[in-house]
């Protein structure tokens, strides 16, 4: 972690993500555009609380075009921040403010990088478990890339191994989760993969379901 505050300059708020607030800055020695996610970190002596330390293993892990990239981290008074590419926009906003633009030809590019960002990571037994507009990141050159691995976890391809039923949003759970199912695979993954591709077809979430 050899980066610090001072090298960035906080232009605005994005948003906020599984475990914490993104905020849109100046790297100041580059003037590059990038992304801080601000994570709150109880205690430092205590060390940093496994949901985070996967998240961070998973971005180390994962370096693919299509996959958002981690680019460095450094602590922030109680808070740890990590320092991701700056996307310009997200798809969730493309289907809320702008439908038409996702003509058939978008809709078949996007899907095949969101098919081969999903590819990769299970090339590399990770399963992001919260796959959703929300988390599918555009770039200004158009390009599409899967972001906040919050839920992230390593799997294993013999199984046997239990998880938390909770994850993924309603809309996009595949159905042994929405079972209550503790023993599961990558292919929950390849669900919402569905779902998404099923909506960015029909403007309209597949299956909408009251939360």
């Amino acid at each position: 972690m050899n980066s610090h505050v001072s090298n960035y300059s906080v232009v605005g708020r994005i948003g906020e993500g599984a475990h914490g607030l993104v905020f849109k800055a100046k790297h100041l020695p580059s003037g590059r555009d990038v992304a801080l996610k601000k994570i709150l970190i109880k205690n430092f002596e205590d060390g940093i609380p496994i949901n985070v330390m996967r998240e961070i293993k998973a971005l180390q892990l994962l370096r693919c075009k299509y996959i958002i990239k981690l680019q460095d981290m450094f602590p922030r008074g109680t808070s740890l921040v990590l320092v991701l590419e700056y996307m310009s926009c997200g798809l969730r906003e493309w289907l809320q403010q702008r439908p038409r633009d996702l003509t058939g030809a978008v809709v078949k590019a996007y899907a095949q990088m969101m098919l081969k960002g999903t590819r990769y990571m299970h090339a590399h037994y990770v399963m992001h478990r919260d796959l959703k507009p929300a988390n599918l990141l555009i770039n200004h050159q158009g390009i599409l890339k899967i972001a906040d691995l919050g839920l992230a976890r390593l799997f294993w391809p013999e199984g046997g191994r239990p998880y938390s039923h909770q994850v993924a949003t309603r809309w996009y759970r595949a159905p042994e989760l929405l079972y209550g199912a503790r023993y599961y695979s990558e292919h929950v993954d390849l669900w919402a993969v569905g779902c998404i591709i099923a909506e960015m077809i029909t403007k309209t979430p597949l299956f909408a379901v009251s939360q």
